[in-house]
């Protein structure tokens, strides 16, 4: 293996990463790396041989990591970079703040942030997948986030640097998010806790929220206008074209599509990652068959698959 720097949070070897995943599978990490703290994540990142490659992760709750594991420095920030801070309509969160501890704590101090109550994982992932419900996005409220370069180099990049689109953002290789700043508006606390008690409510009577998922699975498509181009304004619903298509329910070992809501991919037990990974890659056969609609994957898959 090619030497590492010496930092002074936690370095962990071959370290598996199937713990620190919602589906509970995957292969290990060549290395973890938990940061003490900014400065140093900074300096790790600066001594690091450029060749060897970085994987930022947060709490796993968008993430297939096949079972032959990550060739790969994966990163995991700690409670160091989850603190929470509101200026009046400016909320700043760490990369690890959960964005429904977000949600919650904004709502408090009356600013509105309420749409990141029932989205699954933490600041970071958001930012980065542009994350959004209830016709909300990440993109409507971020106002600037800090990251720190493949080389260790602490940045501040406006929203509009990362040119946020549906499930997307583009963001350098390797480059860790360390925080976010949003402009929220404002709202009554009482009201913004009942609405999120609300959307709570609807989410469990409509997700398998108990079970071993990720989310979604599949980004909902984008219709076709009368030309036959996409057509953003006319969106499909994944879990529509899946039921059409018959794969409600589908099996392959120990992975199932929810028979609660069919675009929920969840390890009903004893699941491996390719077990997961191909019955999504035969729910995209199937609806494209049925329907000519090519679905695409909205977990993020990593990794490499396991030895035959």
């Amino acid at each position: 293996m090619i030497p590492l720097p010496t930092p002074r949070g936690a370095l962990t070897p071959n370290r598996p990463l199937a713990d620190l995943t919602w589906l509970r599978v995957g292969g290990p990490a060549d290395v973890l790396f938990q940061p003490a703290d900014l400065a140093d994540l900074c300096a790790f990142l600066a001594a690091l041989d450029p060749a060897v490659p970085v994987f930022p992760m947060g709490v796993g709750s968008n993430l297939i990591v096949r079972d032959g594991g990550l060739h790969a420095v994966v990163i995991r920030l700690g409670r160091n970079f989850n603190g929470i801070e509101i200026d009046g309509d400016r909320v700043t969160a760490g990369a690890a703040a959960l964005d429904a501890h977000v949600a919650r704590k904004s709502a408090e101090a009356g600013r509105d942030l309420t749409f990141l109550r029932t989205i699954p994982g933490s600041v970071g992932g958001a930012v980065r997948m542009n994350a959004g419900c209830y016709g909300h996005y990440v993109a409507d409220v971020l106002e600037e986030i800090q990251i720190v370069t493949r080389d260790g180099t602490l940045q501040t990049l406006p929203a509009t640097a990362l040119n946020l689109r549906y499930r997307q953002s583009d963001l350098a290789e390797g480059a860790v998010i360390v925080s976010a700043t949003f402009r929220a508006p404002a709202g009554d606390p009482a009201s913004l806790a009942a609405r999120m008690e609300d959307q709570l409510a609807k989410r469990d009577a409509s997700q398998p929220t108990k079970e071993r998922s990720a989310g979604s699975t599949f980004r909902n498509p984008l219709g076709r206008s009368s030309t036959g181009a996409a057509d953003d304004t006319h969106e499909l619903k994944a879990w529509k074209v899946i039921d059409a298509a018959g794969m409600r329910g589908a099996r392959r070992g120990g992975a199932q599509m929810s028979e609660m809501h069919s675009n929920f991919l969840i390890n009903a037990g004893g699941a491996t990652a390719a077990d997961l990974e191909e019955l999504g890659e035969d729910v995209r056969k199937r609806v494209f068959q049925h329907s000519g609609i090519t679905l695409e994957w909205e977990i993020m898959r990593v990794g490499e698959p396991a030895a035959k």
